[in-house]
């Protein structure tokens, strides 16, 4: 008895050695591999990521210089440790005013 479909288009094209292992190759390279497309994606994501915090820090730095410029006045320096850290001249008093919507609340 012969076989119906020995004769149709797909069952010579699935029964080609060379269309087995392009398949396998595709399947390789796709899921198996160390170097797969969705490492690939998640690597780029994570680069991504990186290329972001350096932007961020790199503006971070540049504010920082910023304010060690302007820390070499004496004026400079003495308004900065007011505002920190509450210093004050020994005939001064300080006082700090909160008001109800400058504090975050935790529950």
């Amino acid at each position: 008895m012969k076989n119906p479909f020995k004769n149709s288009y797909w069952f010579k094209i699935l029964s080609n050695k060379y269309v087995w292992v392009s398949l396998s190759f595709l399947v390789w390279m796709v899921f198996l591999d160390n170097y797969s497309y969705f490492e690939h994606r998640f690597l780029d994501k994570q680069i991504d990521e990186l290329e972001d915090n350096a932007t961020y820090y790199q503006e971070e730095i540049r504010k920082d210089e910023e304010n060690i410029k302007q820390l070499k006045n004496p004026l400079q320096i003495e308004k900065y440790a007011r505002e920190k850290y509450y210093m004050k001249k020994d005939s001064e008093d300080i006082y700090i005013i909160q008001f109800d919507g400058d504090t975050v609340n935790k529950k």
